[in-house]
């Protein structure tokens, strides 16, 4: 588990913070299922990898986790690791690592193997689905608003359905709630991408990726990111009554918290505008005060977390700020 920890620390802060709070098994399976979803991540965004090398090896990642193949796991990882044009250092070391991850992969309980695989191979599939339609420089437009939810459910609602069934699995406690749990999955995970998506917009934009429609407006997008996280707290406080482990509603909780109060600090400042570092451990304290006192855990934190910042508030650097956690 600590080696799985360190690629964890070195692929995404965010998921750092809040997958520790599972128990287990829920954590190992949900740690394997993030990696496996990042090496994913990680050729959607090469855009300057070839559109057909991409897909390539998208499907490639599709075939890999169909059953053990360590020869085949070693040299994919150590061609991909060589060749996959990507600037965080943390991934390429991932892909280096791929076949240990796929070992801790397959030695999971097979009920949760077949859980990871079918929805990890379902994202790939998307995914290959948009790369495909990238121009020949990379550049991905989507087109109105069900285009962006499409493209928000296959890298984020899938994600939040893996979670619950995840969640689900070994739980016969959480049977009454498994209905409206698997109700909210998918807004859960396009709310918290939506609001990526809007706080990274302009460099996302130069990235040349543009998810925001021309055809749609701002508020609009910020107006269904508001009714998606509406959804993902229900989610969260069914869990809390439905009996789930602390750790399980944490980890639910956090992330929504967050992206409340990113969503207001990105309204109200623009894109770019992200939580200082003191916000996000304050949010995390009240989180945790919550659980502790039995209160439903998605009751809102102070108001003046998400304060935007003015010139009598000096910007934070980019080493005080903390990024949204996603479940992507």
């Amino acid at each position: 588990m600590a080696d799985l920890e360190d690629l964890l620390l070195r692929t995404s802060r965010t998921f750092a913070l809040s997958i520790p709070l599972l128990p287990e098994p829920t954590r190992r399976e949900v740690t394997l299922a993030y990696l496996l979803f990042r090496v994913a991540d990680t050729f959607e965004d090469a855009t300057g990898w070839e559109r057909a090398a991409r897909i390539a090896a998208l499907e490639r990642l599709a075939e890999l986790l169909d059953g053990p193949d360590p020869a085949a796991a070693e040299e994919e990882a150590q061609r991909w690791s060589a060749e996959v044009p990507c600037e965080q250092p943390g991934y390429r070391e991932l892909l280096a690592e791929l076949p240990a991850v796929l070992d801790d992969f397959f030695a999971l309980a097979p009920a949760a193997v077949e859980t990871v695989r079918r929805h990890t191979r379902r994202t790939i599939e998307g995914m290959a689905g948009f790369v495909a339609r990238t121009s020949d420089g990379g550049e991905l437009a989507l087109a109105d608003l069900a285009d962006l939810q499409l493209y928000c459910y296959t890298v984020a609602g899938i994600v939040g359905e893996l979670l619950t069934e995840l969640f689900l699995l070994g739980r016969p406690a959480l049977a009454r709630s498994a209905a409206p749990l698997r109700e909210r999955a998918a807004a859960f995970g396009e709310g918290l991408q939506l609001v990526n998506i809007l706080k990274d917009s302009a460099s996302d934009a130069a990235q040349g990726r543009r998810y925001l429609p021309p055809a749609i407006g701002r508020a609009e997008v910020l107006a269904l990111a508001r009714r998606d996280l509406a959804a993902a707290a229900e989610y969260a406080n069914e869990l809390q009554r439905g009996g789930a482990e602390r750790g399980i509603v944490a980890f639910s909780a956090l992330p929504i918290h967050l992206a409340h109060a990113t969503l207001d600090r990105v309204e109200a400042a623009g894109p770019g505008s992200k939580l200082s570092r003191p916000e996000v451990y304050a949010i995390v304290q009240h989180v945790h005060r919550t659980l502790d006192r039995g209160e439903p855990v998605m009751t809102p934190p102070p108001t003046t977390l998400a304060t935007p910042e003015t010139p009598e508030t000096p910007a934070k650097t980019a080493a005080e700020r903390a990024p949204v956690p996603l479940l992507r």
